[in-house]
């Protein structure tokens, strides 16, 4: 008699059925574990996308913000420049006046014959001579001054430079070094100028 053993059989397409399952399972997580690994590597890379379009987009209203206050600032100082030529005119102007050594009529041509960025430290009329100190930012504002005061019969021409260098200013708060100035000192002849006149008794008449 012959005996077949169905159950080996059975129990060998078991274990290759399981062993099949177990490789399919395997392959599947497998799978999983990268698509897992590309997701999270997709949405890593679009977050950072995202947040660099957003500090590109601050950078650049930054950058604008910055050239607007850049403007202002400019703007501020040209109008604090300004500001502060004229009071130096008013200043000297007044201590002029008051010392009285300069007529009025030439005191107003130089006033006006100054530029923008040159203001004076001293004036002074010797006989028919009258020479002026002053400190300016460009030479091609020292130029426009002696111009403008040629400009005018009360001086005669030419106008003389009789001396200019250059120096270092103070330093203004926050700042190392200060601004480069020039410092000038012209000379001029006067040009018959009205004389006060006398009195019988021999006393200069004045404005009451």
């Amino acid at each position: 008699m012959i005996r077949i053993n169905l159950l080996g059989g059975e129990r060998q397409k078991a274990k290759s059925a399981a062993r099949f399952d177990a490789s399919q399972q395997t392959t599947v997580m497998c799978g999983m574990v990268a698509a897992a690994a590309v997701a999270g590597i997709g949405f890593w890379y679009w977050s950072l996308s995202r947040e660099s379009s957003s500090l590109d987009a601050q950078v650049t209203t930054l950058t604008r913000e910055a050239a607007r206050l850049d403007t202002v600032l400019a703007e501020v100082k040209t109008f604090e420049n300004r500001k502060a030529t004229l009071q130096q005119r008013v200043v000297l102007i007044e201590r002029l006046r008051q010392g009285q050594t300069v007529p009025v009529q030439l005191l107003d041509h130089v006033s006006r014959s100054l530029p923008e960025m040159l203001w004076l430290t001293a004036m002074k009329q010797d006989g028919a001579f009258l020479t002026i100190e002053g400190r300016t930012t460009t030479l091609i504002g020292l130029s426009d001054f002696v111009g403008n005061l040629g400009t005018n019969a009360v001086l005669q021409k030419p106008i003389e430079i009789m001396d200019s260098g250059a120096e270092v200013a103070a330093a203004a708060k926050g700042e190392s070094v200060g601004p480069e100035l020039i410092r000038f000192k012209v000379r001029a002849a006067l040009n018959g100028l009205p004389q006060p006149e006398e009195d019988p008794k021999g006393k200069k008449k004045g404005k009451k």
